[in-house]
This record gives C-alpha cells, structure tokens and sequence, in this order.
C-alpha cells in the first residue's frame, strides 16, 4: 500500500522527507512518487518473467496509461523493459523519454490513420489489431512505409474476472478486440492472412484490472493456447507469441495483499507449458503488462485540509466531513467505479479518538467524495496535512480540470531528494488555449 520508503513515526516521511516540508516546498495537493520504489517493481516483475519463462520469456512492457510522463520514460528506458502505449500521446511521451521504438507496443480500440502511420514509420515492435478496420490501416501504413509490421490480435477470451465492471475486459460485451467464441477471432485471423506487409505474430489477450487471484489468467492462458493449435493445425504453422497482458492488483487498504510477480508469473508459465504440453505445441514467447502493478503503490496524494463540518443525520448520528483541497479532478476512481482508498494525518500523530468520516474534495458535486466512511481522529483540524496511499495508477494520468482546476504536480523522490518531474499547473495554462 504504501511505498518501501515511507514511514510514519511522528509524521509521514519518504526517504526521510517529511510531509510538512513536501508540503512547504511543493505545495498540495501534489502527487509524491518514489523513485527508487518504481525502479525496484519494475525489475521485479521483469526477473519474474524471466525466471518463470527461461528462453521463452518475451517482453515486459510498462501500460502506460496507468501513469506516463517524461522522465517516467527515461526510467523505462533505463530499466531497459518496454512500453504498451494506446494514443498518439502516450506514443509522444515514449518518445521523448528515448525509448527504442522497437520496444513500443502500440495498443488502442480506436487508432487513428494518424496514429498508426505515425508508429509504423518508427518502427515501433508491435502493433495490437483491435478491429476489422485496423487490420487495413496497418496493412496500408506497411506499404506505404515499405515494412512488413509485427502484429497481435486482440482477443476476448470469454473470461468474467474478479472485478468491478467497468474494469473488466475479456467478457464477450465489451468494446475490445475479438471474441474467440463467437467465432471473430478466426475471421480476424483469416483476414490478417490476406496481407504481405503485417505480419501475425500471436495474440494478446487483457481480461481486466485490479485482480488479485491467478485463475482467471489462467483460463485466458489456456484458451489462447488452444486457438494457437487450431491455428498450427489449420495452415501447419505455429504462431511465436503470447501477450497475456497485465491487471494484476495491489493493495490499496490495510489488510489487502497485492499479487506477488513470482507468484503470478510461475502460475502463468505452468498453465503455458501444460496446455502447449496437451496440444503438442512448441512454447510461445510470453510477454506481460503490468502498469498498476508497478507504479500504483510507488505514489501517494499529499492534501491540506481546508474545512471540517459535522453534519446531523437523519437518524440522529453525526457524521465528520473533511474537505481536503482536491478531489474528483485528481481521483476519479472513487466516482467511476467506486475504488476505496485510505487516508492517514500526515503531519502529526494524534490521541484523538476517531470519528466517522467522510473526505471529500472541493468540487461543486455531491459525488466528490474520496473515501465514503473512514475512522479519523477527532482533532483534525485545517491546515493538517493527510495522505492517500497507492494513487500512483490512474490518478495523474486521469486527472481533469473540473471546475478549472490546475492539475497538481508530480514529485519524485530519491535518496533524500526530492524534485519535480511534472509541474504544477497554473491558471495561465488554463487560459492557454481559449482563443
């Protein structure tokens, strides 16, 4: 839940920096982010793969649509892994952080000619077929650019993970890619066939976010697996490569247990291995995504308290609401799909007892609410500082400006140090674009 360095005797301090001077020198909210924490995760699930797979360990790419900037990128290429990017902007940002395209798998329902021309004239190693029309646009791109274009399909693999809906991506009515029951997959496939300049490498399957199990995993493993064999059996080839894409959970309250990499990566490679066993199929080359997985935990949003009113309920019991100087337009979460957060005082201990709360923000909506009911001390009061854990997914890379709201900064943090890697927002940016 909370990054490897952060601790919170007295006050909440990372890298023996504490909340007060984050505060101080940054201003709030601010999303704070442990450097050395994203590199650790990173590697981690890297090794994982590794390990499990041996020679047939294929690529681990970062999703970057769970957070994505600049110097997040230099890490990556550093790190030496690669990048799932689905818009031309997350493409951009790729880029700019100098990461070999050959590394860059282009992801999307909905890429535009644009898009697609853009990252097949770089030469990015992947590009993931979501629809019909793609498979025309990255055929033309090719051959207007003289390449022949590696290329997954996007499958729906009929699974109903352990999710909250608008998360979960695998079962049959969902917007993404092509169901193998319905029998799409294999027009899919049989339309990729008629095309010199792409090349069908495998498939990619994603069946969803924030899952904490490895069985449903499993199961996507397995029905790839076996529309691989169909595929060797129909055209007497075998196609190289599995991308059973990302979603494994973290914890984001006390008590929860996020999926540990080894674990979930030697539960993959027994399913893989059985089921090509079963079929007579050489092994694939498995990659992964994981973006929640890596950057979740690694952040968490520092706020100022600005108002504490109690209010009478109905049924005569009182309840505490804490305003905090954000909200909805930096987590959205909450709202969307009702993802629950903790919340802790960052700036003091407290003796206090704890009353019912609820923290919400400073939007003009009912719903701008972060944590529905949480036990906090009594004494908070505004100007204390409280934290959220585990925003490091989702929340920049979602943000909004609801109510012309400046964004807040992202600050990384290592040895000691900390500096901004994305800035703050200003009034004047807001303005920026209005004519």
């Amino acid at each position: 839940m909370w990054s490897s360095h952060v601790t919170t005797d007295n006050e909440l301090s990372i890298s023996g920096i504490t909340a007060t001077q984050l505060a101080k020198d940054f201003g709030t909210p601010a999303f704070i982010m442990d450097e050395t924490d994203f590199r650790d995760r990173a590697r981690t699930w890297d090794q994982a793969l590794q390990q499990s797979f041996g020679d047939n360990a294929g690529t681990l790419y970062y999703a970057a649509k769970a957070f994505i900037c600049t110097e997040v990128a230099r890490w990556i290429k550093e790190i030496g892994i690669g990048i799932d990017v689905c818009t031309g902007g997350e493409l951009a940002v790729a880029l700019a952080g100098g990461i070999d395209p050959s590394k860059i798998e282009l992801h999307g329902n909905n890429k535009s000619a644009i898009e697609i021309e853009k990252a097949v004239s770089i030469g990015v190693g992947t590009v993931v077929i979501d629809s019909l029309y793609e498979i025309n646009r990255v055929a033309t791109a090719a051959q207007k650019f003289g390449v022949v274009q590696g290329v997954l399909l996007r499958l729906t693999p009929g699974i109903q993970a352990h999710t909250h809906e608008s998360i979960a991506t695998a079962h049959e009515d969902v917007k993404f890619g092509f169901s193998i029951a319905s029998g799409a997959a294999w027009a899919a496939i049989t339309e990729v066939r008629k095309h010199s300049s792409i090349e069908l490498r495998g498939f990619h399957a994603h069946i969803g976010s924030q899952i904490l199990d490895t069985d449903s995993f499993e199961i996507s493993a397995e029905r790839l697996v076996a529309l691989l064999a169909r595929y060797r059996d129909t055209y007497n080839e075998e196609l190289p490569e599995l991308d059973l894409g990302g979603g494994y959970g973290i914890a984001y309250l006390p008590g929860d247990e996020e999926l540990s990499p080894i674990i979930v990566m030697n539960a993959l490679a027994r399913a893989v291995k059985e089921n090509c066993a079963n079929h007579k199929l050489a092994h694939p080359r498995i990659s992964i995504e994981p973006g929640r997985a890596i950057v979740g935990p690694t952040m968490f949003t520092l706020y100022e308290v600005g108002t504490v009113k109690d209010v009478k309920l109905e049924n005569g019991d009182s309840r505490r609401y804490i305003s905090i100087d954000g909200g909805m337009s930096e987590n959205i979460r909450p709202g969307l799909y009702s993802a629950q957060y903790t919340a802790i005082l960052a700036n003091r201990t407290s003796d206090a007892a704890l009353l019912s709360t609820r923290l919400v923000g400073k939007h003009c909506e009912t719903g701008d609410i972060l944590i529905r009911e949480i036990g906090l001390a009594g004494d908070i009061a505004p100007g204390d500082l409280l934290a959220t854990p585990a925003t490091g997914a989702y929340g920049r890379s979602m943000a909004s400006n609801y109510n012309h709201v400046p964004r807040p900064p992202v600050i990384a943090v290592s040895n000691g140090k900390a500096r901004v890697i994305v800035r703050r927002e200003t009034e004047a940016d807001l303005l920026a674009l209005d004519i």
